[in-house]
């Protein structure tokens, strides 16, 4: 996945702890939700892809590649 691309959510996305507004477990994204990659990072302690995706206008939410799928 590269920034900027347009992708859905494969899979319910619930707070895991990171969104200390929302409690935890809360959902966040359901499935079949749209959003934009703004942000591509790596999870240094198991060298694997991190994506930020914005879905709609203030919600940024870190996602596993097997939790999104491209447009």
């Amino acid at each position: 996945f590269q920034w900027g691309q347009r992708v859905k959510a494969l899979i319910d996305l619930h707070n895991d702890g990171s969104f200390p507004d929302a409690p935890e477990k809360a959902l966040l994204v359901n499935i079949g939700d749209t959003g934009e990659i703004v942000q591509v990072g790596t999870y240094t302690e198991a060298n694997i892809p991190v994506y930020l995706v914005e879905f709609g206008e203030s919600l940024v939410v870190g996602c596993l590649e097997e939790e999104i799928t491209p447009l």
